[in-house]
């Protein structure tokens, strides 16, 4: 059952916290500032991810080749490589990719 329903774009949830975050992203509100130049996200996990990149530490390394990323994401994303995983398929074409954001553009 879902009883929490978006009312900017009609897509429901089970619970109100899960229909909270989606109400941002439809929104566009932005509560998180990043500390270091005040790039604003919708998310804490966003707004971590993005802290990242300031900071330069790259702490997780691939157990395969070695290359070091700042986030798990990161890391996550690049093991694929290795695994040839591409759990983004394409509705028409049914072509697989490795991240999202290469289906998007795709």
């Amino acid at each position: 059952e879902r009883p929490f329903r978006c009312l900017e774009c009609g897509k429901s949830f089970s619970d109100n916290s899960t229909l909270t975050r989606h109400r941002r992203i439809c929104t566009g509100e932005k509560f998180y500032k990043c500390l270091q130049c005040g790039k604003s996200s919708c998310s804490s996990g966003t707004r971590i991810h993005h802290q990242c990149i300031h900071t330069g530490e790259k702490s997780y390394g691939c157990p395969k080749c070695g290359k070091s990323f700042a986030c798990s994401s990161g890391l996550n994303s690049h093991l694929r490589v290795h695994t040839g995983e591409r759990p983004y398929l394409c509705p028409n074409c049914g072509k697989g990719f490795a991240r999202s954001s290469v289906l998007i553009s795709h």
